[in-house]
């Protein structure tokens, strides 16, 4: 499929073993401030290539968040889960996004509402209130990624959660879930019983 996308093997098979992995090649290489944090020894044409595979991912994103605009997003959790994963995967930086749904549970927008450091973000409640509110949701799905590989929740994760379960129970939003993205996994506040 590299080749596919790319267009040429040698430059397919160069890129992952240089990236090590795919998972590497597609999220640890993204772009920061415009510049590419490419393989060691990468060239401006590795970068172009690199910038294919990111295009690659964001239209498997969009896809998939168009497909859950038309649907229930309780219906197909895989669908989210893969969703999070092409959006927060590989940041170097701790990312908070939510996704506002409307009354059937399906997507209205994708927000990142705060960006942070590589161990922690700061999250507002009333910020979160106000962007459901503007987007007019019945309900949200939180989540946020963990840059350090590990997607357990921390004290403050789950403080932060029934923090903002509770601010917007007040204007009739419900909480659906918070998902933690670690690289390749995914935990699930709702799965786990913590919502």
């Amino acid at each position: 499929m590299l080749t596919v996308i790319l267009g040429r093997r040698q430059t397919a098979e160069t890129l992952l073993k240089q990236a090590g992995s795919l998972f590497a090649l597609l999220f640890e290489t993204r772009h920061d401030n415009g510049k590419f944090i490419c393989a060691q020894g990468s060239s401006a044409y590795a970068a172009d290539a690199v910038l294919k595979l990111h295009a690659a991912c964001e239209l498997a994103a969009r896809a998939i968040a168009e497909d859950l605009g038309g649907r229930d997003c309780l219906s197909s959790p895989r669908a989210v889960r893969d969703l999070l994963k092409l959006k927060l995967a590989g940041l170097p930086h701790e990312v908070f996004v939510c996704l506002q749904l409307d009354a059937q549970h399906r997507v209205i927008a994708i927000e990142e509402l705060f960006r942070g450091t590589l161990t922690q973000t700061s999250v507002y409640p009333r910020e979160v209130v106000k962007a459901a509110l503007r987007a007019n949701a019945a309900a949200v799905i939180f989540a946020h990624n963990h840059p350090s590989g590990v997607a357990e929740p921390s004290h403050a994760d789950e403080i932060l959660t029934r923090s903002l379960k509770s601010a917007l129970a007040l204007v009739d939003v419900q909480v659906l879930d918070h998902f933690i993205v670690a690289g390749t996994r995914i935990m699930s506040f709702a799965e786990r019983g913590l919502l």
